[in-house]
């Protein structure tokens, strides 16, 4: 998706989409400008990593609710959509939960060819790896993602199953620890059999929960959208941007930055050292399956 712009009926030329910069205070910013000062375009030279830069991009309502009617379109706005797609644009990865996969209908990663081009440019495939975590590898019939011929997928899973043949090819990496998916060695092989060294998590709840719970997320993207919803968190239609076992203790998280667009809030987080909490803290039996 192209940074929507604003215009008017007249026939004057559209203004770029501005972010009003909060912390650091500086002077607005177009999302790319933003996203290409994340350093995500970066790629280490030596001292490689054991696992990838492992970022988690989440939306919420100002009453902390993470979805409408299932979805999370309803809490977005134009300047939520434009970085949304940004950040994917210079990340070696997207990592998605194959309940999301189904709710938000994913299809192809990058949409735009300019962006594709700047990809190939940087010395980039065109397309991020897209990395869908599975349990029962039943993501249903008619996922765009999944037939789209230009899509790279990879299933993460603890299962010995395939998915229901598509009209692509997916790959699998596999790895199991008391018959659930090991995320640390899932990540390390995505590191060093596939190079990714930054990926990004969209979610679900239960996904970015589980992360959070092995100590493997780095930085939080938080957008707060200026809306107030209701509901009842504990009820699976009025989920928050993690679900599951209250952690025990909280994750610490530092601000590294924070943006503003027509009462939109951008939030840019550190995740505090992974000492903090247990893998049982979070049920992985809740991951989308």
């Amino acid at each position: 998706m192209d940074i929507e712009a604003h215009g008017d009926a007249g026939g004057k030329a559209a203004q770029p989409l501005l972010l009003r910069r909060l912390l650091p205070p500086g002077r607005p910013a177009e999302v790319s400008e933003v996203v290409r000062e994340l350093g995500l375009w970066e790629r280490p030279v030596s001292g490689a990593a054991e696992r990838p830069r492992v970022l988690l991009n989440m939306i919420s309502s100002a009453d902390g609710r993470a979805t409408l009617e299932g979805r999370s379109g309803g809490l977005s706005g134009a300047a939520d959509r434009a970085l949304f797609h940004a950040l994917r644009v210079p990340v070696d990865a997207v990592l998605v939960g194959a309940g999301t996969v189904r709710a938000e209908r994913y299809r192809r990663l990058i949409r735009e060819r300019a962006d594709r081009e700047l990809r190939a440019q940087r010395g980039l495939s065109e397309e991020p790896l897209a990395c869908i975590v599975s349990r029962s590898l039943t993501l249903g019939p008619g996922i765009p993602l999944l037939e789209d011929p230009y899509a790279r997928v990879i299933v993460l899973t603890a299962s010995d199953g395939e998915l229901p043949g598509s009209a692509r090819r997916v790959e699998y990496v596999r790895a199991q620890r008391a018959g659930e998916l090991d995320f640390a060695a899932a990540l390390t092989r995505l590191r060093h059999d596939f190079g990714v060294q930054s990926l990004l998590c969209e979610g679900g709840p239960h996904l970015g929960a589980q992360l959070l719970a092995e100590g493997l997320l780095d930085e939080l993207f938080l957008s707060i959208s200026p809306k107030l919803t209701g509901g009842d968190p504990q009820t699976g239609s009025a989920l928050r941007i993690l679900a599951g076992t209250e952690l025990r203790p909280p994750a610490t998280l530092e601000l590294l930055g924070a943006l503003e667009s027509d009462s939109h809030l951008f939030l840019r987080y550190g995740v505090g050292a992974p000492e903090r909490v247990s893998r049982e803290t979070t049920p992985s039996s809740s991951l989308a399956s």
